[in-house]
């Protein structure tokens, strides 16, 4: 019990600290591919997959972790994990970032991350979990790339590493775009540790290096598998509910701790400020918040569990999921920030024509 809080909340508390810092926000990064043509966060989710994916085959060879083989439901992926990627524009990150940004101070994405976590515990266990097997019952397929297609596991990671590098290659040789930068206020350990900006990459290096630290980690605690958000954040909820210490695992140390780490870094780089948005943002993390907790759960992952976790483990689980939760994002952003856009550089443009004919009216 000891090693699993210990373990549990020092892995949580480097995944909490070094996103908190490195500002690493996968719904920030599927939006961005969208809104932005912008593919440099998505970029670096793909290094850190990569590093886990390499990582994952040196240690299941060396048989210190041992990948659970498992089926999964192929419409519940599709349709959760869209349900989950419209919840993350609404609330405004993902689930692991709604747990990074509450140790910030804003109130919003604790308003998300409450009703994510009460409606994962309605859906895998309560009232709604009727609803979910429902919807995952018709389809299960073997989760495994490799045992489906025949293709050697080794050479599938291979391919990732290969397609990986090339992509960060050709986006590290573009013309660097030159930003402002704040004067330096500390110096030492504490400058590099909460002042200091890194590139989206080191972050995606970092955040693949602590996700396979987190196999070994779960697994001696008797849990076989890596970094999880949902069913941990459900398993929360439902301890304080019943008082049933069964719940706790080392997947509920791992998320408090990434609020420990978070909160840490924040009031560190004298970021954590309590913030109360306006009542829309209230309304938008809710829902957020809502589909969120219900589409991960359907999915059997949220952003980490399949989008991180389940594709380093060439899983078609984590591969189906994270495109449809991309799929879901952008669905949601082309009315949250795409619509108004058009809409407002179509009221610019009729005003712009109207002055034009005020003006020639005038001269005639």
């Amino acid at each position: 019990m000891t090693w699993m809080i210990i373990s549990g909340l020092i892995v949580g508390a480097l995944l909490g600290f070094v996103m908190q810092r490195t500002r690493f926000c996968l719904a920030g990064g599927f939006r961005d591919m969208y809104v932005q043509k912008s593919n440099k966060m998505f970029y670096a989710l793909l290094v850190a997959i990569t590093v886990q994916s390499l990582g994952l085959l040196i240690f299941t060879s060396l048989g210190i972790v041992k990948v659970p083989a498992h089926t999964f439901p192929v419409v519940g992926t599709i349709v959760g994990s869209f349900i989950f990627g419209i919840g993350i524009v609404l609330a405004g990150g993902c689930a692991t970032g709604m747990w990074y940004r509450a140790g910030e101070g804003l109130i919003g994405s604790w308003v998300a991350l409450i009703l994510y976590a009460i409606t994962s515990a309605i859906t895998k266990t309560g009232v709604l979990l009727p609803v979910m097997n429902a919807i995952n019952k018709p389809l299960n397929v073997n989760a495994s790339v490799s045992q489906s297609t025949g293709v050697p596991n080794w050479v599938l990671v291979l391919i990732l590493a290969i397609i990986t590098v090339k992509l960060v290659v050709r986006t590290l040789r573009k013309p660097k775009v030159m930003v402002p930068k704040l004067k330096q206020k500390y110096t030492g350990i504490r400058h590099y540790l909460f002042e200091r900006r890194y590139h989206s990459f080191i972050a995606g290096i970092a955040v693949g290096l602590i996700a396979l630290l987190a196999w070994p980690m779960s697994e001696s605690t008797g849990r076989p598998y890596g970094l999880g958000i949902t069913t941990p954040s459900a398993n929360l909820i439902n301890f304080l509910i019943s008082g049933n210490t069964k719940f706790i695992d080392w997947g509920v140390l791992l998320v408090l701790g990434i609020f420990i780490g978070s909160y840490v870094a924040a009031r560190g780089s004298k970021e954590f400020k309590w913030r109360l948005p306006d009542k829309k943002t209230i309304r938008n993390s809710a829902i957020g918040g809502i589909l969120m907790g219900f589409g991960a759960s359907v999915a059997g992952g949220c952003s980490i569990g399949n989008g991180l976790v389940e594709t380093a483990t060439m899983s078609w689980q984590g591969w189906l999921g994270l495109a449809s939760m991309i799929a879901g994002v952008w669905f949601m952003s082309y009315f949250i920030f795409i619509k108004p856009m058009k809409k407002l550089q179509q009221t610019s443009s009729q005003t712009s024509k109207s002055k034009q004919v005020s003006q020639q009216t005038h001269t005639t």
